[in-house]
């Protein structure tokens, strides 16, 4: 909804008891803004590589996240860019670098988005010289037939989905943690050629590209000095949950922290390097398996020998129980139906095990434990399905995601800084230290 004087705050919940919280919780949401008198001054400063909002250095960017594993399928955030800020819809997405938006440049092959889609402001464009393209179009021929021709990109995921555009620049309005409004102009892409989008409509405007490359918002957000390169998830079993740039809620105790990768096929994802898969106490011998934490995939995918290997000793672990494969529900790739139909995974938790992944990049081992609730749905017709999916089957080949599903209820650390992932159980429902609901 567009009105002047109002603050469309994208469909975001806040349980909101005491008017002292709701002061509290303006220094972690997106601010509304007041156009007014300052939209010239704006404007005048738009045109060139100046911002209309002061820098701060040492702080972190808080922001609420919407979303859950089934039956939303993804996590995404409300970001506003642009000034006056506009809102959008944004998948958070660590497994790729470059964020980009739907764009009407105009937009060629787009679907009906959330929101109105992006408008280009003047001399927004960036030129194919400039240094910022040679970064995104680092593993391509980067050549300009003409000093004066747009910088263009594509990007291509797993899933076969792509989009190309424009690199453009624009305002990005950021409320940190100590309250402060700060609006960096940064780059991204203006896209207004997509493949891959099911349907005619997206739940989403884009996505937030928060991989390890130089192309992703917390790079930019570190190389102009506003935050450390440090990025944090916490995806909530019920529902929502919150993201964060800058190191000031990591904390100080509690983290499992594991080195990320060295292999140079890793190098733009977060990966903690080989792992051994247990599902209980016991291995199911299959070692040396590669993972990259993805948060733009919603479920874990294994490459097939790993999958069999759990498969298999899931389902010998269920010959005992009352479940039953049911080949009717096709939610996902492997469902059970019980006696009568479940209407929660509490009730169907006790006939699992946790998955476990131990990691030996490091000095020694670290285990991420994966509780049943995570890696399992109660679907809509009342089955329990797994959420481990035969990567290989897809065309991933050797390729294993850790999806949201295995995030879920703890605390996901990039630490850029310093090259380590670290994870701890948490309650993803509350911001640390301040103890706000985000329901």
């Amino acid at each position: 909804m567009k009105g002047e004087g109002k603050c469309n705050m994208g469909g975001m919940k806040l349980v909101v008891l005491y008017l002292a919280l709701v002061l509290v919780l303006a220094a972690f949401l997106p601010g509304c803004f007041v156009v007014g008198d300052q939209e010239l001054k704006w404007r005048k400063q738009a045109k060139s590589n100046s911002s209309p909002f002061p820098t701060l250095v040492g702080t972190s960017a808080v922001y609420p996240v919407l979303g859950n594993v089934y039956p939303v399928g993804y996590y995404y955030v409300d970001i506003r860019i642009g000034y006056p800020p506009k809102p959008f819809y944004l998948d958070i997405d660590t497994g790729s670098d470059l964020t980009w938006l739907h764009c009407d440049a105009p937009c060629l092959q787009c679907p009906e988005v959330p929101h109105p889609l992006y408008r280009l402001i003047e001399n927004s464009h960036i030129l194919c010289p400039d240094p910022i393209c040679a970064i995104v179009r680092a593993l391509e021929d980067h050549q300009c037939e003409k000093p004066t021709d747009h910088c263009d990109y594509e990007v291509e995921y797993a899933d076969q989905g792509s989009s190309q555009g424009l690199l453009v620049k624009d305002v990005f309005p950021l409320r940190s943690s100590n309250g402060s409004l700060v609006g960096p102009r940064l780059f991204f892409g203006c896209g207004f050629d997509q493949e891959g989008s099911s349907g005619t409509t997206s739940p989403t405007d884009g996505v937030l590209g928060l991989g390890r490359g130089k192309s992703s918002v917390v790079s930019q957000l570190q190389r102009i000095g506003i935050v450390r390169n440090v990025i944090g998830h916490c995806f909530s079993s019920n529902g929502g949950g919150f993201l964060f740039f800058g190191d000031d809620l990591v904390p100080s105790s509690g983290v499992v922290w594991t080195p990320m990768s060295r292999d140079p096929k890793n190098q733009n994802h977060y990966s903690p390097g080989p792992a051994e898969l247990f599902f209980g106490k016991q291995s199911i011998s299959v070692k040396d398996l590669h993972v990259v934490f993805d948060s733009g995939s919603s479920y874990t995918y294994f490459n097939s020998q790993a999958y069999n290997a759990l498969i298999s000793s899931i389902m010998k672990d269920l010959t005992k129980t009352p479940l039953k494969i049911t080949a009717a529900d096709e939610t996902l790739s492997i469902c059970w139906k019980g006696a009568k139909a479940f209407k929660s995974i509490t009730e169907v938790k006790k006939y699992f095990k946790p998955v476990i992944l131990s990691f030996v990049n490091g000095k020694k081992a670290q285990r991420m434990e994966i509780p049943p609730e995570s890696y399992l749905i109660v679907s809509e017709h009342g089955n329990v399905c797994s959420g481990i999916l035969n990567g290989t089957e897809i065309g991933l080949e050797d390729l294993n995601l850790i999806g949201d599903n295995f995030f879920q209820d703890q605390m996901v650390i990039y630490d850029n800084e310093k090259q380590e992932i670290g994870w701890a159980t948490a309650n993803c429902d509350r911001l640390p230290k301040s103890g706000i609901a985000l329901l």
